[in-house]
């Protein structure tokens, strides 16, 4: 997935530029201050770094940068997963465009959807492989060493940091366990304590509106006797003198409109509804009959009642909570309790702890194996590379060294190793190697790994700085060859590593008025000119031109 376009509208000192790019090595050059480095500059701005509103141009509301990517099936997986939609069939491109105002606010699409820049980066890996002209300063950073030999070994990591982390917890949790024990034995304690004092009156839920209820009744209970006899009375007299009581009533109403009925089509309906009075009356009369046998005065009970409230409600303010919340409360020290004595079963921990270091340590060792395994393939390589790039009779070395305790990232560190010249042991690379080594060295390094990287576009932004001559014809042809395979960028200042180029882009920017960079696309006569005045400087002899053109004319 090569990019095929890229398009900037007031980006920096670019006004408005539209580059077509081709497969191949496409070497980038322009005389100094041109702004040769601004569309890599652009590239990583448009894959996700960090957006600020220094690079609008001036006197414009906002920059914006699109890319165009050749269309693979295998950038859809990665689509779907993030939840964009995959490429549809007969489409050629993956469109990606990102924009920042004058405030630094940024936006971001993939293929027309809005995406976050952490998404762009996360693309990227599967888009641009990436080196600056400030590589060599990885070089004498450890964590950038291993990340380096881990890529070059393909190690997946995700086991290791999760059993890193799964120890962590366990170590933190005993840790925990052993500074506090004093402290959660007196928590312990008082917890124990109130559990029993509550447990005495061993509430259970919903009981306190139970006791209420019950409590209410039997404290009004000869209210509710009288009030019941009285009812019951009134709706069916003890006397069963039917004119005395409301059945009595409604019997002889009843009789009274029948006797009429068969004169009186109404008042057949009225004999229904009292009838169905008549029902109702009765049965409310029987209820109230067996409300009086079941209720009864109960002394003792309520004595009960009123003890086993006041005992609550002593329980209440002493530990003050409400009343219908006690048996939560009670609830909730016993599980309290129950996390303190797992926290305190130290044996319990200490396995635990033991265990999960035993699963980091073989996930460790794992990486270890194909680190030890893969150093001295990476060394070896390296060391080739720096042959063709000048460095003859150098050697390079990835030293692996045991760490005195154990990190995220494993059991070990990483060192890069160089001797600049045969018969000279190797040491650490910051304190033997000179500027043109270090830039050397990087490339080399930079060469190595990229053959073995998957992204289709490799980019170089100045990494031949501080070599010349043969070594930069070497360079050339390196990025020739992988030009092969893979697209290939390069920002250069050096006609050997122009001159290997399939395509050439000259940077030049105009003064008139504002300030604007431009790329043109040179063939012919336009290349050779440009390779001469890479050679020859700002006047540009007829020696220059021959010797350009001889040099076109080799690769």
């Amino acid at each position: 997935m090569a990019i095929q376009r890229l398009i900037l509208r007031d980006f920096v000192i670019v006004r408005a530029l539209e580059l077509d790019l081709s497969s191949g090595f496409t070497a980038l050059t322009g005389e100094t201050g041109a702004g040769k480095s601004i569309l890599i500059d652009a590239i990583q701005m448009a894959l996700g770094e960090r957006a600020n509103a220094g690079v609008v141009r001036e006197g414009a509301t906002k920059a914006d940068i699109a890319i165009e990517f050749d269309h693979t099936p295998a950038v859809d997986a990665w689509l779907i997963e993030a939840g964009f939609e995959a490429s549809l069939e007969g489409e050629e491109h993956l469109l990606i465009r990102r924009t920042v105002d004058t405030a630094g606010k940024s936006r971001a699409w993939i293929n027309g959807s809005a995406a976050t820049a952490a998404q762009l980066r996360e693309l990227a890996d599967h888009l641009v492989d990436i080196h600056g002209q400030h590589a060599w300063a990885m070089l004498t950073r450890p964590d950038a060493v291993r990340e380096l030999l881990d890529a070059y070994a393909q190690i997946d990591k995700k086991p290791l940091a999760l059993a890193w982390d799964n120890w962590r917890v366990a170590h933190s949790q005993l840790s925990l366990a052993k500074n506090s024990a004093t402290t959660q034995t007196q928590e312990r304690e008082r917890l124990q304590w109130q559990i029993a004092e509550v447990e005495k009156l061993n509430p259970f839920a919903d009981e306190w509106n139970e006791l209420n209820t019950e409590h209410s009744r039997l404290a009004n209970a000869q209210s509710l006797i009288d009030a019941a006899h009285h009812a019951q009375t009134m709706l069916d007299g003890a006397d069963r003198d039917q004119t005395s009581h409301a059945l009595g009533h409604i019997h002889s109403a009843l009789q009274a409109i029948q006797a009429q009925a068969h004169i009186e089509q109404g008042f057949q309906s009225i004999c229904e509804e009292l009838e169905s009075s008549l029902a109702q009356v009765q049965d409310a009369s029987r209820s109230l009959q067996a409300y009086l046998r079941k209720i009864d005065l109960d002394p003792t009970r309520l004595a009960q009642l009123d003890a086993r409230m006041v005992d609550w409600l002593s329980l209440v303010r002493r530990f003050k909570c409400s009343p219908d919340t006690l048996h939560d409360v009670l609830t909730g020290w016993r599980e309290s309790l129950a996390k303190l004595d797992a926290m305190s079963d130290l044996d319990k921990l200490e396995k635990n702890e033991r265990m999960t270091y035993a699963a980091f340590e073989t996930a460790a060792k794992l990486v270890s194996k194909k680190r030890v395994e893969a150093a001295p393939r990476l060394g070896l390589a390296i060391t080739t590379a720096m042959q063709e790039l000048g460095m003859k009779g150098g050697k390079f070395e990835v030293a692996i060294t045991r760490l005195e305790t154990p990190a995220t990232h494993g059991l070990e560190s990483a060192e890069f190793l160089v001797a600049g010249h045969a018969g000279t042991t190797p040491k650490p690379v910051g304190k033997v190697a000179s500027g043109g080594e270090l830039s050397r060295i990087a490339l080399a390094i930079a060469v190595t790994t990229s053959k073995l990287g998957n992204a289709p576009t490799l980019i170089f932004d100045e990494v031949d700085a501080g070599i010349g001559g043969a070594t930069a014809q070497t360079v050339g042809k390196l990025m020739q060859q992988l030009g092969a395979d893979r697209q290939v960028l390069a920002v250069t200042h050096l006609p050997q590593v122009a001159s290997c180029a399939h395509q050439h882009g000259v940077v030049s920017k105009s003064h008139t008025g504002m300030p604007s960079s431009q790329i043109t696309l040179v063939t012919g006569e336009a290349r050779v000119h440009e390779i001469a005045r890479m050679l020859g400087g700002e006047v540009v002899t007829p020696a220059a031109r021959i010797h350009a053109a001889e040099m076109l004319e080799m690769t």
